[in-house]
């Protein structure tokens, strides 16, 4: 099994594009995948189209509110960092057990096991930990996700520099374009690939017209995690 964890620079970026896009062209292939969003906040268990809902859709599984909550077992109503969320609702994030709750899925007789953090690289889980502490303890290769928004370049970079100081590897730069105060995709990827280390490749998906099922429709990426 080969694990990657994925982050972004920030919320709202298109982690969950960049996961269900991956979960949906690994199978198209042939190959078995494990997806998993353990932390969530502004989840809903009515919404069959939260994060949650949507990785399983893209792993072939009509979901529940059970098997939601199986793959995200942090899960908060209020759309907040999981530290404060959990002041709120209880259930606070324990490091050790969710990334003891990530490891027990690669025993799984899956080729791929993707794991999706929440928020951005330095988002609190808890009042002593950020998603930056739980990717150290994993020490998986890393999908960063970035946007093409005007400060996309200098967010990203400086994730990259962070996630290299925890001695990280990057295993690649997604960059999903941007919506809002949008500088042109391919000028971005441009300027980040001379930046980035020539051995990250930069992933570009482009504005998806719908958000129905828009992981059937992104460009092949796949290919990154064979």
């Amino acid at each position: 099994m080969k694990p990657f964890f994925i982050t972004s620079t920030g919320t709202g970026i298109g982690k969950t594009l960049t996961t269900t896009s991956l979960c949906w062209q690994l199978r198209q292939q042939g190959k078995s995948v494990t997806a998993l969003k353990p932390v969530i906040s502004g989840y809903d268990p009515i919404d069959l189209d939260n994060d949650s809902a949507k990785i399983l859709k893209s792993c072939g599984i009509t979901p529940t509110a059970r098997l939601m909550e199986t793959i995200s077992p942090w899960h908060y109503s209020v759309a907040l960092a999981p530290n404060m969320a959990a002041a709120r609702e209880g259930n606070p994030v324990d490091l050790d057990k969710l990334v003891q709750f990530c490891l027990d899925h690669t025993t799984l007789a899956s080729d791929i096991l993707l794991v999706e953090g929440i928020g951005g690289t330095m988002v609190p889980l808890n009042n002593q930990h950020t998603v930056l502490d739980w990717m150290e303890a994993l020490q998986w290769p890393v999908i960063l996700v970035a946007g093409s928004y005007l400060g996309a370049i200098s967010h990203t970079l400086t994730a990259a520099q962070v996630l290299k100081a925890r001695g990280l590897e990057i295993h690649a730069v997604v960059i999903c374009e941007s919506y809002y105060r949008a500088v042109d995709l391919i000028d971005t990827a441009t300027t980040l690939e001379t930046f980035l280390p020539k051995s990250v490749p930069v992933i570009k998906i482009p504005r998806m017209t719908s958000s129905e099922e828009a992981w059937k429709y992104t460009p092949a990426i796949s290919w990154m995690c064979q």
